[in-house]
C-alpha cells in the first residue's frame, strides 16, 4: 500500500496531465480567435463545420460523438450556424425522428477561407509536421482510453 506522501504526490500540479492539456486547449482556442472572428464563426462552430466538410448530412448524435459534445452544448452552436446561413437542418426521409445537418452553399464556400486558419496556426506553432502528427496521435490515443470506462486509480489520474 502506498504511503500518504506517495498519494499526495498525485495532487501536485507538476504530476498532472490535465493542466497542460487544459492550458494548451485554451491557448489554441485563443490563437484561433482572431482568424475565426474574421470568418464570423466561433471555435465550436468551426469544429462543426470541419466535420461537415468531411461528411455532410449527419445527425446531431454523429456530430456530438465526433466532437465529444452533448446535445445541450451542440444545439445552440447549430442554431447559430443555421441563423448565419452556413448550415440547414431537415428531418431524415428514412426516420423523421432524426434531424440531419447539411452545409449550405455559403457553408461550403467558407472551407476555402478556413484552410488558411489551420495553416497559419500550424506555421506559428513552430512545430514540424511530424511533431504535430505525433502530438495529435498521442492525444487521440489518450481520448480513446479516457472515454472508455475508467475503473482503476492509475487510469483516473489525468
Amino acid at each position: 500500500m502506498k504511503s500518504e506522501n506517495d498519494l499526495s504526490d498525485i495532487l501536485k500540479l507538476e504530476n498532472q496531465l490535465c493542466l497542460p492539456l487544459y492550458a494548451a486547449a485554451r491557448l489554441i482556442v485563443q490563437a484561433y480567435g482572431p482568424s475565426l472572428e474574421k470568418l464570423k464563426i466561433t471555435y465550436p462552430q468551426y469544429l462543426v463545420l470541419m466535420f461537415l466538410w468531411e461528411k455532410d448530412g449527419v445527425s446531431l448524435k454523429e456530430i456530438g460523438k465526433k466532437l465529444y459534445l452533448d446535445s445541450g452544448t451542440l444545439t445552440p452552436v447549430l442554431q447559430k450556424l443555421e441563423a448565419s446561413k452556413f448550415i440547414t437542418r431537415r428531418r431524415s426521409e428514412i426516420d423523421d425522428r432524426i434531424v440531419l445537418t447539411f452545409l449550405t452553399k455559403k457553408g461550403r464556400e467558407l472551407k476555402a477561407e478556413a484552410i488558411e486558419v489551420s495553416y497559419s496556426l500550424f506555421c506559428s506553432s513552430g512545430l514540424t509536421v511530424g511533431e504535430v502528427t505525433e502530438l495529435r496521435d498521442c492525444v487521440k490515443q489518450f481520448l480513446n482510453k479516457i472515454t472508455g470506462k475508467c475503473h482503476s486509480r492509475e487510469r483516473a489520474i489525468a
